[in-house]
């Protein structure tokens, strides 16, 4: 259902299968947790980006979940596609970067699953937190605060479960 929804608002093709990956990756470290809910969570990871059928920037968690508001999807579902980006933003960056004023911090266990999984996909393929971390300091003025969300949700959902 989310993958046919994705290519009816023309979703460029490669965005659909960085979403494929994206939900695989969630699945994964879901298994990780018991309290989880997969259907959110796949319906979270496969439309988390579906914004990107209107716009490449920031703004395309926003346009998002303007999309999947009109196929009546819920607020917990909204709130994956509107958290998704990065490890989160808070209120004082979404300012900076224009976005409406709030926090866009993941809450619940599911969002921090999505947006953690999303971290660790890069177009399709799936990187370590390395690859992220080089990534972000090349791209992201400022990006410690932002690296250190980043270190933070992958010592809650990854590196607690490693033995």
């Amino acid at each position: 259902m989310e993958i046919e929804l994705l290519k009816k608002e023309n979703t460029p093709e490669n965005v659909i299968d960085h979403c494929k990956a994206v939900y695989k990756k969630a699945m994964k470290i879901a298994t990780n947790f018991d309290n989880v809910d997969s259907d959110l969570i796949k319906q979270g990871a496969i439309l988390h980006d579906i914004g990107r059928s209107k716009t490449h920037d920031i703004t395309h968690a926003i346009e998002g979940v303007k999309i999947a508001k009109k196929y009546d999807y819920s607020e917990d579902v909204l709130n994956i596609i509107e958290r998704h980006i990065g490890a989160g933003i808070t209120r004082e960056e979404a300012v900076k970067l224009g976005l409406p004023e709030k926090s866009y911090l993941p809450q619940t266990l599911e969002e921090k699953i999505v947006a953690h999984a999303d971290n660790l996909v890069s177009g399709s393929e799936e990187v370590d937190i390395d690859f992220v971390i080089k990534k972000w300091k090349r791209r992201i003025a400022d990006s410690d605060g932002n690296i250190k969300r980043l270190i933070e949700l992958d010592n809650e959902l990854i590196k607690a479960f490693e033995e």
